[in-house]
């Protein structure tokens, strides 16, 4: 149970600030990702870095909901924030992420719950 915690923690802080090859090293070689349910499932390490490097480049940090990390057997599901600056502009989205994990603590399925109504975009104040 630790150890998907620490898994958890660690993917979102990656996400908010980390480079993309350690947000897919946290994944087992052969792991899905669909983020937001129903769009394409990507699968294995090549997809999920092309998947994560989208936001490689941008300005962005994430924030951990204090005590939503919920744990079952090799299961997890938790909420946080992430919030990234382009162009001007503030996008905040707070996803449900539920997890699956192997033996060995690498994550084998990731399913992001969000969809359009859940991303507030605003200006940035100058």
């Amino acid at each position: 149970m630790a150890q998907i915690r620490d898994v958890v923690e660690q993917y979102v802080k990656l996400v908010g600030s980390g480079p993309t090859e350690e947000i897919v090293d946290l994944y087992a070689a052969d792991a899905t990702v669909e983020d937001p349910i129903g769009s394409p499932v990507k699968h294995g390490h090549d997809a999920i870095r092309e998947f994560y490097g989208v936001i490689a480049g941008l300005d962005r940090d994430t924030e951990l909901h204090t005590g939503t990390i919920r744990i079952a057997g090799r299961h997890a599901a938790f909420s946080f924030t992430i919030v990234t600056r382009v162009a001007g502009q503030r996008f905040t989205l707070s996803p449900i992420d539920v997890m699956e994990f192997d033996e060995d603590g690498k994550i084998i399925g990731m399913r992001a719950y969000w969809g359009p109504d859940d991303m507030r975009v605003e200006p940035i104040a100058e």
